[in-house]
């Protein structure tokens, strides 16, 4: 028996099972179901396209609104870290207006002035130390160390368009274009394991099981008390003294919570699931970014696409090892903006991202002459609700995951208006003397009704899912303002499906706010119970 369980040592689940075992009295399990994060292309960021596209992903597929897949998949890591070790390591929180939504919405101690001081406990930032930043925390946020000339160029044909330079994406006003900050230090990833794990692995009241798969959480007279393993073909109980910690994310934790008895009933009843608890927002209230991908040909090597070859390949590489610096060193997504798909909204709700290089991401495509470059954008205040839902009562089937992205139509709109910015982005004489010709989409795809159809049909998932097990106090509620789940004593959910609404950008550093906030919240309520 321990203290504590924590499921899941993604980004919010390393966070807290390495706070929680600084107390040396306390003992902590942290279990993972992928492999630890001993893959030296997580460390590298200049190795970015092959954790975007590898094995350390789980891949789900989602139903359309016809009820079939069509091939497309939503993709959450499986690997010590999470998401931490193997996404683009963009570090943006978000607007002050996104958290002061969520405690209005009954997500009490949740506004920004609640959560920026967990976001500066975490930080350790190369470059800024003010109001909205701090030094000394885990987690390195940086400056790329090496800027392609291509991101340069875009830049300036960003500004061309009529956007302003913004020095710092996070301090509240992210208007405008700019470099990106990173989650990295001296020339290698922060994720979550390695700013949190690694340094807490020599404590001897911290376990960590990787390749370990947990099947249901144990409820006994309204009370979390371990959890069941699958080792095999057989399982294993392990039992928690204080509490178990849901940080699965917003696919799985809702499926343990369903598989434990906790959801719909209804729903639960027809998988022959004994309820235990009668939630019927586990679940629901799924969001997730949608992105478009505008890929264009270029004229000549002027991207990172070159470094495809052998001999460029090799080059970067002695660099790297030898000087920590040259193309390894960078992310290969320099370059980003926030900007208006709805000229009404109060901030910007489209989120760029320029992409030195084709088919560095999972499903977008490489261009025909080998050198390219991808716009990337996404709708970052989506309205679209969708749902994950069991299977089975079998732990090992997948859910059945309907995101219902563009159910609103308001979100295809926004979609639709920023790929029309960033087409014109991308036709400023500054940029256009690079371009060869546009291959997605093709070059007479220019109105907004055929930049609809275009998004309809081509948009993919941003990997950001989240607002499954959503925080508040209306009925379709899952965890309170401490996250604890309603109804069951000794549970929490701490992930990103705690969020009533998606923060309008890259998730990341908020599921690692979410790990300093929930941990605080679970060593008061240890001193409390004392």
């Amino acid at each position: 028996m321990v203290d504590y369980i924590v499921v899941g040592g993604g980004s919010t689940g390393c966070v807290i099972a390495s706070r929680l075992s600084e107390d040396a009295a306390t003992s902590v399990l942290l279990l993972e179901e992928g492999p630890s994060d001993w893959n030296p292309y997580i460390h590298i960021p200049g190795t970015y396209y092959k954790t975007a596209q590898g094995s350390l992903l789980k891949r789900y597929e989602w139903q359309g609104a016809d009820g079939n897949s069509h091939g497309r998949t939503m993709v959450q890591a499986s690997v010590l870290g999470g998401g931490s070790s193997v996404n683009a390591m963009i570090y943006i929180r978000g607007v002050p207006e996104d958290y002061d939504g969520w405690e209005a919405s009954g997500a009490n101690g949740w506004g920004y002035k609640d959560v920026l001081p967990y976001f500066k406990k975490a930080e350790d930032n190369e470059r800024f130390s003010n109001n909205e930043h701090a030094t000394g925390g885990p987690l390195g946020v940086s400056d790329i160390k090496y800027i392609h000339p291509l991101t340069k160029v875009w830049l300036k044909a960003c500004q061309q368009y009529g956007m302003k330079y913004n020095p710092d994406f996070n301090s509240g006003d992210p208007e405008g274009c700019g470099l990106y900050q990173i989650t990295a230090k001296n020339g290698r990833r922060s994720s979550a394991a390695v700013a949190y794990i690694h340094p807490a692995k020599r404590r001897n009241n911290l376990e960590i099981r990787t390749k370990c798969k947990v099947a249901r959480i144990l409820i006994e007279e309204g009370r979390a008390v371990g959890v069941e393993v699958i080792k095999g073909n057989q399982t294993e109980v392990i039992r928690a003294n204080k509490e178990v910690i849901l940080s699965a994310g917003a696919i799985n934790s809702p499926k343990l919570l369903m598989l434990s008895g906790v959801g719909d009933q209804e729903e639960l009843r027809a998988h022959g699931i004994a309820v235990k608890q009668h939630l019927p927002g586990v679940g629901k209230n799924l969001q997730d970014h949608i992105e478009i991908s505008l890929i264009y040909e270029l004229t000549g090597p002027h991207s990172y696409d070159k470094y495809k070859k052998l001999h460029w390949k090799a080059m970067a590489g002695l660099e790297y090892v030898l000087f920590k610096n040259g193309p390894a060193v960078s992310n290969l997504i320099e370059g980003g903006a926030f900007w208006w798909g709805d000229k009404q909204a109060k901030t910007p709700d489209i989120q760029y991202f320029m992409v030195v290089g084709a088919g560095v991401e999972e499903g977008v495509d490489a261009v025909p002459g080998g050198n390219g470059c991808t716009i990337n954008l996404g709708q970052i205040r989506p309205k679209s609700r969708g749902t994950v839902k069991l299977r089975s009562n079998n732990p090992l089937d997948n859910p059945v995951i309907n995101p219902n992205y563009f159910s609103d139509p308001y979100d295809l709109d926004c979609l639709a208006e920023g790929c029309l910015v960033g087409q014109e982005i991308m036709e400023q004489s500054v940029f256009a003397k690079y371009i060869a010709k546009r291959h997605v989409p093709s070059a007479t795809t220019r109105t907004k009704e055929e930049l609809r159809e275009f998004c309809k049909n081509e948009a993919h998932a941003a990997l950001h899912p989240s607002g499954t097990c959503k925080m508040g106090a209306d009925e379709a509620s899952v965890v309170d303002a401490q996250l604890k789940v309603k109804g069951i004593k000794g549970l929490r959910v701490a992930d990103a499906s705690i969020m009533p609404t998606l923060i309008s950008g890259n998730p990341n550093a908020v599921c690692i706010m979410i790990g300093e906030k929930a941990a605080d919240m679970i060593k008061q309520s240890a001193k409390g119970a004392e």
